[in-house]
C-alpha cells in the first residue's frame, strides 16, 4: 500500500470513527433529553427524572466518555495505519 492509499484508508476510518461516535452523542443529547424524555422520566436517579437528568447531566458525561474513546480509538488507528511515531 502506498503513502497515498494509505493516508485515504486512514482518513475514511477516522471519519467513520467520528460519525459513530457524533451519533451515539445525539442520541443521547437528543433522544434522551428531548424525544424520549417523557418515558424516561418514569424512572428516578437520585430523586430526579431520568430524562431531566439526561438532559441536565447526562449528554455531558457521555460527551466527556466519548472523547476518551475516541483518544482510545486513534492511538490504535495510527498504530495500525504507522503514524504513532
Amino acid at each position: 500500500m502506498n503513502n497515498q492509499q494509505k493516508a485515504t484508508a486512514y482518513w475514511k476510518e477516522n471519519i467513520r470513527y467520528v460519525l459513530i461516535l457524533l451519533a451515539i452523542w445525539f442520541l443521547v443529547s437528543y433522544g434522551a433529553g428531548i424525544l424520549f424524555k417523557d418515558a424516561l422520566n418514569n424512572i428516578k436517579m437520585g430523586g430526579f427524572k431520568l430524562g431531566f437528568w439526561f438532559a441536565q447531566q447526562g449528554s455531558m458525561y457521555v460527551f466527556v466518555i466519548l472523547i476518551f474513546v475516541y483518544v482510545r480509538l486513534m492511538n490504535k488507528l495510527d498504530k495500525k495505519y504507522g503514524y504513532d511515531n
